[in-house]
């Protein structure tokens, strides 16, 4: 696209999507939201990016390797957390190494928050996925 006034928009409003989309993550287990709301409202900002800046451009700043290697650290740490509930009987939120905390505050649950960023990195990632995939004609 070569509009100069959405250009100048997206380049102010994107950052404060993603900041936004960060919040929804971090507080999702002490408010509405959490990591699949938060990674809609992320993967959003990406699409955004890609449609106001065009393919090539995103391309280069959101690269396949870099965010295969981003969604395949959280598949694993995702599925090694939550193994290690399976395994512990469903006490995952008694992990020793995480406090528990007071409730209402960020670092209150265990590692829900953990969990809740890597699904929340999945999600945005298979949407900015889908959509270039759908966009280019893939599927």
């Amino acid at each position: 696209m070569n509009s100069k006034i959405l250009s100048v928009v997206s380049k102010f409003i994107i950052p404060f999507i993603q900041v936004f989309g960060i919040y929804v993550i971090v507080n999702g287990h002490i408010s509405p939201g959490g990591g699949f709301a938060g990674g809609t409202i992320i993967g959003a900002s990406f699409i955004l990016y890609r449609i106001v800046n065009g393919a090539d451009e995103a391309k280069d700043k959101f690269s396949y390797n870099k965010l295969m290697k981003y969604m395949s650290f959280s598949l694993i740490g995702y599925g090694l957390l939550k193994g290690y509930s399976f395994i512990g009987g469903g006490l995952h939120l008694h992990l020793p190494s995480l406090p528990i905390g007071t409730p209402g505050r960020i670092f209150s649950a265990g590692y829900l928050l953990p969990l809740n960023i890597f699904v929340g990195c999945i999600v945005a990632i298979t949407m900015y996925f889908l959509y270039s995939l759908f966009s280019e004609g893939e599927i």
